[in-house]
């Protein structure tokens, strides 16, 4: 945001309903993908703006494609990181290729990751979620394991995570919880069906890490890298990170900031 700022641009940034110092919906079990949708074409009426770049990482990103795809008329561009377009519904994650400890499935059955965390403090889910992530393989528990079973307590934070940046992500979550992070995305990812045929129009910017373990997903790096994501995505350019996690941003935040700037550049009115 400060360095978009330092080059004259207005930079915004929100906490979906759910999510950090925002209110919690009043029917969290109803919401879906497209009620973030909703939050982020609400937030650019309430500002008076009438289009904007839209900029979002990992789940963010599902939502940034979706006003690209329902609000076409509201978007100069979309830059997203680590997670590509894909076609929504039942299919959007191949559960049924990865074992049963799969993250995502773990975290799909209603209350498994609620009991899973609460054997923790939050700011110790949210250094093992850090942990784990950074990582380039698929987080997989055994049988007999949860996932914040993976994490060894004596694990170091990754180097370009601090224990301040830690206090700071605990503290939104202390006050949001994580259950409304677990219905959306996690929970609504396969009942996504109401986009027909979607497309996004807008020039955008994919932006992946070289070991981010999503990359080893069924089907993920290539669909990326042979150009299938272009059916949904035609105006689009995808640059990588070599180094990159699924945190590259954090981890290099000036290379992202030179990408994302330059295709705000070249896109820029």
């Amino acid at each position: 945001m400060v360095a978009v700022a330092n080059k004259g641009y207005r930079a915004i940034a929100f906490d979906h309903r759910g999510y950090g110092l925002s209110e919690q919906p009043a029917e969290p079990e109803k919401a879906t993908l497209l009620d973030l949708v909703d939050d982020a074409v609400a937030l650019l009426d309430s500002l008076g703006i009438d289009k904007a770049f839209i900029v979002g990482k990992d789940f963010g990103a599902l939502s940034a494609y979706r006003v690209g795809v329902l609000h076409p008329e509201r978007v100069c561009a979309i830059i997203t990181l680590g997670t590509p377009f894909i076609q929504p519904g039942p299919s959007v994650v191949q559960n049924h290729l990865l074992p049963e400890g799969f993250y995502i499935s773990r975290w799909q059955e209603p209350g498994r990751a609620e009991l899973d965390f609460g054997r923790f403090d939050v700011k110790t889910v949210i250094r093992n979620i850090y942990i784990l992530f950074s990582r380039s393989e698929i987080p997989i528990a055994a049988a007999d394991q949860e996932i914040m079973d993976l994490i060894d307590p004596a694990t170091p934070l990754p180097p370009w995570f601090s224990e301040e940046d830690l206090s700071v992500y605990a503290s939104l979550y202390e006050k949001s919880g994580f259950c409304f992070a677990l219905q959306v995305p996690y929970r609504k990812l396969k009942v996504d069906r109401s986009l027909i045929d979607p497309k996004v129009s807008a020039p955008s910017l994919l932006i992946v890490g070289e070991k981010d373990y999503s990359l080893k997903m069924p089907g993920v790096n290539n669909y990326i890298r042979m150009g299938a994501m272009k059916h949904l995505v035609p105006d689009l350019d995808v640059k990588f990170i070599e180094e990159g996690t699924h945190f590259m941003h954090e981890q290099f935040p000036e290379q992202v900031n030179q990408l994302i700037i330059a295709f705000l550049g070249k896109h820029g009115a």
